[in-house]
């Protein structure tokens, strides 16, 4: 008798070992999308139903292995007496995950639980209400995004669901809202500019359009004090027979940002303004960079615009 107990123990706690080793495999592909394929696919349907059903099936096995390791407590105590059995049941305790985690069981319960999965899933769906029970008593598992970073670390994991662009763009613009002037401006050490008494001649004129750039400050001696904004556009216009100098030619409205607000902020300032350029100050109103609309899009989209000729 002893002998046929002792079997039986072993016997019972190799199936503990088999049941604990039965891991469901979750779909590689979202919740979501799933529920989104299943709106126009029969198949996705299939593979959504066994989604749900699969914290309902772990469940179910944790249940199996439980009884199994309460049923291997049982014989060992009624095998070897309370103090061995006892002590014996600890190290079952301890060791029955471990073993199962062996490659040998991952195999065997992989086999056995694809075999067995169809008549989980029946089981599961008979007795969904008692399932229904255990999940109201717990938290709920329903992914969440807890921090913007986060977000940014699954969109740029995305794959093929988004391309380059489109992830560049989403991230940019999660960013957007905190991005400072001064980390996209021209620093002012960059800044191409003309003298407000700058006579506009042919020579001049060529030298200004070699610049590449549609508008540029004018200044009264320094860059601390601009005084208007020369747009190349009209200078195709200006009779060059005339003296003309660039105070003359120039718009003498001037709208500023400061380098501490956000890229945000000097959008809206662009749209109210309707203003191209905006000069960059520090808080003392000295020139720090210039700040296109350009620069603001870039930063928005993640990528560059290819329209004219950078500051830089």
């Amino acid at each position: 008798m002893f002998t046929f107990l002792v079997v039986l123990t072993v016997f019972v706690f190799i199936l503990l070992l088999i049941v604990s080793a039965q891991r469901p495999v979750a779909s590689s592909v979202s919740l979501f999308e799933l529920e989104r394929r299943a709106k126009h696919s029969a198949a996705a349907r299939g593979v959504l139903r066994r989604e749900q059903a699969l914290p309902d099936i772990r469940t179910l096995i944790h249940i199996k292995s439980s009884i199994l390791l309460v049923v291997t407590v049982v014989l060992l105590i009624v095998n070897f007496g309370w103090a061995l059995g006892i002590s014996f049941s600890i190290l079952v305790a301890c060791v029955y995950l471990p073993l199962a985690a062996w490659k040998p069981f991952l195999r065997l319960g992989a086999m056995l639980y694809n075999w067995g999965e169809p008549y989980y899933l029946k089981l599961v769906q008979k007795i969904a209400p008692f399932f229904a029970f255990l999940r109201d008593t717990h938290l709920s598992n329903e992914q969440r995004i807890d921090s913007r970073e986060e977000l940014q670390n699954i969109i740029e994991r995305s794959g093929e669901a988004l391309t380059t662009d489109e992830r560049n763009l989403i991230v940019h613009a999660l960013d957007f809202g905190s991005t400072l002037v001064s980390s996209v401006m021209t620093p002012r050490e960059n800044i191409d500019h003309v003298q407000k008494g700058e006579f506009l001649g042919p020579l001049v004129l060529d030298e200004l359009h070699a610049l590449g750039h549609s508008r540029l400050p004018v200044v009264d001696k320094d860059l601390d004090h601009i005084v208007g904004i020369l747009h190349m556009r009209d200078m195709l216009s200006l009779d060059i027979k005339r003296s003309s100098t660039a105070e003359k030619a120039m718009e003498p409205k001037v709208y500023y940002v400061r380098q501490s607000d956000t890229l945000e902020y000097a959008l809206g300032v662009f749209l109210k303004v309707r203003h191209h350029l905006l000069i960059v100050v520090d808080d003392e109103s000295n020139t720090t960079g210039l700040l296109t609309i350009e620069d603001v899009i870039e930063a928005l989209i993640g990528r560059k615009i290819i329209v004219e000729k950078d500051w830089s």
